[in-house]
């Protein structure tokens, strides 16, 4: 399960540190993806394969919502491999979706990472409202 928030810088190049502690649980290699609100999310290669099996189930055949949702997510996916140094080379395609130039946010979601642009995640995070917002996650069977 991945938790916490991250500050790191991507460089002119564009590579990333990934945090010691999401490398221990994403291994060697893993997925990265364009993700909704405009980041990106890191899934380790187990995790990816479930979300897979998500999306191989939608009727794809008959719902065109359903070959768009499948296919915002994996026409944009790579496979990327840490380097030495603990960095994964994001391509330039899934740096533009997220407009990634500089200073980024890694957010561990339980069973995915999110990787923003800290500007982004500052207006997208903020929790002046989230009162309501809990308040709300009991039409989802979540109470506090």
């Amino acid at each position: 399960m991945f938790m916490g928030e991250y500050n790191h810088i991507i460089d002119a190049k564009g590579r990333l540190i990934m945090p010691a502690k999401y490398r221990e649980q994403l291994g060697k290699e893993f997925v990265v993806t364009k993700g909704l609100e405009g980041c990106l999310y890191v899934y380790p290669v187990e995790a990816w394969k479930e979300f897979e099996d998500k999306l191989e189930a939608l009727p794809v055949t008959v719902n065109q919502k359903a070959r768009k949702f499948s296919r915002f997510f994996t026409a944009g996916a790579t496979m990327v491999e840490l380097d030495k140094q603990g960095r994964i080379l994001l391509p330039a395609v899934l740096r533009s979706y997220a407009g990634l130039t500089k200073d980024v946010v890694l957010a561990g979601v339980l069973k995915r990472i999110e990787i923003w642009d800290k500007e982004k995640w500052d207006k997208a995070n903020s929790y002046d409202d989230m009162e309501e917002v809990a308040e709300s996650m009991s039409e989802f069977g979540f109470v506090l």
